[in-house]
């Protein structure tokens, strides 16, 4: 088969998945609870949503469903296909654009998305998570797109390096050069300058608390606000949560070990270097708002909470969302499980109302020639 071939084929192939999953997905609680192989699950009080058992489920049963931590390609590929089924159909925004933008060592590639009505509207740096040695702008596609949409915000997905080939710092570099380009190209873009903010996930959330550190501390320009979505931000204590959910819900004890030393690398940095662990740094004064987001069935879950425990402290505005019924990862279960699409559309609406609290007038600006207009479905 021709590579030109095989391309529109694997996507047919994915989008089917899909639409089997949706609708295993959509039927009654107590169906998809059968079909997990029943009861329902329960950890530290609180009952596993019905169609992320399913999907757990699923998993479990297909053959290769474990995480390859010895090769990253090949986990590279693996996630690119689980991703490609569980984001969906691609919902529509405005207009996508591909770019290549300054990195911390060269050009890096980015993918723009712009609101239907965004003109003057807040621009989110988002840094994909995938415990900084996979994911990429595809992988991340589909979230990006729901917050885009249900936020009202241009969006700035960043492909930054990753490792083991580019350990630390290097994703850390990309990610405050990426936060700089995005202040300084805001307006070309169609955003309102005034209003630049960074998040992420797992990963990305670690290194978007992270440069709301460093961007404060270097003068800036610093973010105006933060969404953490299930930050890692601390490998060095023995949270409760790390214990109930070792292993059976994505991501596992061992593979968050392994991820943190394909990360690190050879460097030697401590874990309790706040470029690492940002729990650690020495203060968290005047840090932007924050939105911290964890998932009842994470082992990253009391981490999360710990952080967004200290940005209060400090007197940091500091909304956290606990969804309870979830796992890491439901960020990218957008197109197959009900419960984390509305999950976030929650998290894109809480994003909108922090933008929103960190103020700035919007400006209008006009799209630059040579933006591809969105052909995904219609807004609804």
């Amino acid at each position: 088969m021709s590579d030109q071939n095989h391309g529109p084929r694997r996507r047919f192939a994915h989008r089917l998945a899909s639409a089997g999953a949706s609708v295993l997905t959509a039927l009654p609680d107590r169906v998809q609870i059968f079909l997990a192989g029943g009861p329902p699950l329960v950890r530290d009080g609180h009952p596993l949503a019905p169609d992320v058992q399913l999907i757990l489920a699923g998993e479990a049963r297909r053959s290769g469903a474990v995480m390859n931590l010895s090769e990253p390609a090949a986990l590279r590929l693996e996630q690119r296909r689980a991703a490609a089924i569980a984001g969906g159909s691609p919902v529509a925004v405005g207009a996508v654009a591909e770019l290549e933008i300054d990195g911390g060592a060269g050009k890096i590639r980015a993918r723009h998305y712009a609101p239907a009505l965004g003109d003057g509207a807040p621009l989110l740096v988002f840094l994909h998570g995938g415990g900084f040695v996979f994911g990429d702008l595809d992988t991340h596609d589909a979230p990006c797109r729901m917050l885009c949409r249900h936020g009202g915000m241009h969006v700035l997905a960043v492909d930054y390096r990753l490792a083991p080939e580019h350990p630390f710092p290097a994703a850390l570099e990309d990610a405050r050069a990426a936060l700089r380009w995005a202040h300084a190209h805001a307006a070309w873009l169609g955003a309102d300058p005034s209003r630049v903010g960074i998040g992420g996930d797992s990963a990305g959330a670690n290194l978007s608390a992270v440069v709301a550190h460093v961007a404060h501390a270097d003068g800036g320009p610093a973010p105006v606000c933060q969404i953490l979505i299930y930050p890692a931000v601390d490998r060095t204590r023995p949270y409760r949560s790390l214990e109930l959910f070792d292993e059976g819900f994505f991501l596992t004890g061992a593979s968050i070990r392994w991820f943190h030393e394909q990360y690190v690398g050879t460097s030697g940095v401590p874990k309790t270097d706040p470029r690492i662990g940002p729990l650690h740094a020495a203060s968290f004064a005047s840090l932007p708002p924050a939105l911290v987001v964890t998932a009842g069935f994470d082992p990253l879950r009391d981490e999360g909470e710990a952080y967004a425990a200290a940005l209060r402290g400090a007197g940091v505005t500091t909304v956290g969302r606990r969804f309870d019924s979830l796992v890491h990862g439901f960020f990218n279960l957008v197109g197959v499980s009900p419960t984390s699409r509305d999950a976030v559309i929650e998290i894109a609406g809480a994003a909108r109302t922090l933008f929103a609290l960190a103020g700035g007038h919007p400006r209008r600006h006009p799209l630059t020639d040579g933006r591809v207009h969105d052909t995904g479905l219609l807004p609804s």
